[in-house]
């Protein structure tokens, strides 16, 4: 979250096909071939894409089809069954994730702008998939402690960027050892190469924490505006390195 809006052109026109929403480090042409050679998402994903880019004021925030379709990826290969969605926004994340999990699997999704929320559950309700979906309105640290340790498969953060460090702590105490965090705007546009501002700084301090934690394996993608693909290690691969 916290991106800049789409272009106004592209709201205006009402062109939602593939991503509408182009990063600043990759080319909108590598951006728009991406997204048309990824496979569409559902008809409800792609309403609430429609609905976000045409009614919201920073439609930039979502996810989009390619990340999308790597968050789908990602949850099936894993075998996640207990997701924590860490910003909500107008529900894609979560309801992509929800769409490829089995019944009895569960995310539990943190908004604390109540309108987003509101918006988000409107989604999760008309989805078939919407059932595993627990919508909670509140502050994600504080929501965050509440979990136990060691339960959680996947976390996907994609909230205030202030709070990227405190959530990744609590993300690593409630995974399980080879869980997964997905953060996303890792690149932050850039601006984490020469960080001038609070959420800038906040963005280039995450990402050098996660660089000298021996706890996990990590992999930096430059997907859209970069994601940071972390593994939690266990005690015996640490040892062996």
């Amino acid at each position: 979250m916290n991106r800049k809006p789409t272009q106004g052109a592209d709201r205006q026109s009402g062109n939602t096909s593939g991503i509408s929403c182009f990063m600043d480090l990759v080319a909108r042409e590598a951006e728009e071939y991406a997204a048309d050679h990824t496979t569409p998402m559902s008809a409800l994903l792609e309403e609430v894409e429609r609905f976000t880019l045409m009614k919201t004021p920073y439609p930039s925030m979502l996810t989009g089809r390619v990340e999308g379709r790597f968050l789908q990826t990602i949850t099936r290969l894993s075998g996640a069954r207990h997701i924590v969605d860490i910003g909500t926004f107008t529900g894609y994340s979560a309801l992509a994730m929800a769409e490829v999990l089995p019944d009895d699997a569960e995310i539990l999704t943190i908004e604390h702008n109540a309108e987003h929320a509101k918006i988000a559950q409107n989604f999760f309700d008309r989805s078939p998939g919407g059932f595993k979906i627990t919508l909670c309105l509140g502050e994600a640290l504080e929501i965050l402690k509440t979990l136990p340790d060691g339960k959680t498969d996947l976390v996907f953060i994609d909230a205030d960027k202030r709070n990227y460090s405190a959530y990744y702590g609590e993300s690593m105490r409630i995974l399980r050892t080879g869980g997964l965090i997905l953060a996303d705007n890792a690149l932050w546009y850039g601006r984490i190469f020469d960080p001038k501002d609070d959420d800038s700084r906040a963005m280039a301090d995450f990402n050098e924490l996660v660089k000298a934690d021996d706890r996990a394996e990590k992999l930096f993608l430059t997907i859209r505006d970069g994601i940071y693909l972390i593994r939690k290690r266990g005690s015996d691969e640490m040892n062996r390195s």
